[in-house]
């Protein structure tokens, strides 16, 4: 769908460059309308949140940063929407076929899955809609409402269940014969040069007598996250490399599974579900969320892409002890202070506004 002409306007004064090694400041912040004002009411507001570290990116270089955004740390359920970037490349060369089942992959558990449950598709899991309520092997699940096993076809019903994301993770690996995280490291970090990836920090984590299958858990900086967040808006592309598919980019972050087919509460400013990202409700008085697009991970790790403004934005909640809140030992700290959706949409939207604004 064709941008506005507003929005084509503020897009033919896009750099639409990449990052080298390090990233560049935006030289003239007050021309995308980051005015003293702005800049106050910005710092006003992340004062009053728990985030650790929030960046801003535009053009491909940096509008804002508050904080370290070179500090590393635990991603909670980010690491899903990377996943899903990381299945581009290897659906769109034929590696993994969509429409394979739990039985074709011979995904069981201990105590084995049900018939029903073994017809549920790499489709349905990446919609976090398999109908598979076995309990999952790490964190972070709604736990309310859960239905019975059994009860639910595959692909018919929403429910976020880490089981249907840790077992994409293992598929992921059966498939291409990659490692979650040595696919991460040879397609994105090299390529996008990230600046403080370490590959000895990313680990499978979880509860081992529940599942068999554990989370891949990601360890990354703000910077860094921003990388790629800009590949999602710039259509997959990092430089001259299409580091994701085109196409995939666009089936990935359109709705699948619209809020009001959701069986838990949605917040308001989100208007479904794709393959493991959010995607923002966009109306005819705010075309420039079309196309966006939100990575979102427990306590405040977030990632949001606005390609239509060619934007990114990350922000961080870094956690006192990260590993505890991950491993197996039931240190999952619920009563953590956290920044929820709704805290980081607001601080964009004042750097959104201010960009219009400008124009």
């Amino acid at each position: 769908m064709p941008v506005s002409a507003p929005l084509e306007h503020l897009l033919a004064h896009s750099s639409n460059k990449f990052p080298a090694q390090d990233w560049e400041m935006v030289t003239a912040p007050e021309q995308h309308g980051l005015t003293a004002d702005v800049r106050s009411k910005i710092e006003v507001a992340l004062d009053g949140l728990p985030t650790t570290s929030f960046l801003a990116v535009v053009g491909g270089d940096i509008l804002y940063n508050y904080g370290n955004i070179a500090e590393v740390s635990y991603l909670a359920s980010t690491r899903k929407s990377i996943l899903s970037m990381l299945m581009g490349k290897a659906v769109a060369e034929g590696k993994i076929d969509l429409d394979l089942t739990m039985a074709d992959l011979n995904i069981d558990e201990d105590h084995g899955l049900l018939p029903i449950e073994k017809t549920a598709t790499l489709r349905d899991l990446l919609v976090s809609s398999s109908g598979v309520y076995h309990q999952p092997g790490s964190p972070g699940s709604n736990t309310k409402n859960i239905p019975a096993r059994g009860s639910k076809t595959p692909g018919s019903y929403f429910h976020y269940n880490n089981w249907d994301f840790n077992v994409l993770g293992a598929a992921f690996e059966q498939l291409t014969g990659r490692s979650v995280f040595k696919a991460f490291e040879e397609d994105f970090a090299g390529p996008m040069a990230m600046q403080d990836f370490d590959p000895s920090r990313q680990r499978m984590m979880g509860y081992e007598d529940a599942s068999r299958y554990l989370a891949y858990h990601f360890f990354l900086s703000a910077r860094d996250m921003a990388r790629l967040g800009l590949t999602m808006a710039r259509k997959g592309r990092w430089g001259d490399n299409q580091v994701v598919p085109a196409d995939w980019v666009f089936e990935s972050t359109r709705v699948h599974v619209p809020a009001d087919r959701m069986n838990e509460s949605v917040k308001s400013r989100i208007a479904g579900y794709s393959y493991l990202w959010w995607i923002p409700v966009v109306t005819n008085d705010t075309p420039e969320w079309r196309g966006a697009f939100v990575a979102a991970g427990h306590f405040g790790q977030f990632i949001l892409g606005l390609p239509a403004l060619d934007m990114v934005f990350v922000n961080r909640r870094a956690l006192p002890d990260e590993l505890a809140i991950a491993r197996n030992d039931g240190s999952f700290k619920e009563e953590l202070a956290a920044v929820t959706m709704e805290d980081f949409l607001s601080v964009a939207d004042l750097l959104i506004n201010a960009k219009l604004s400008a124009a």
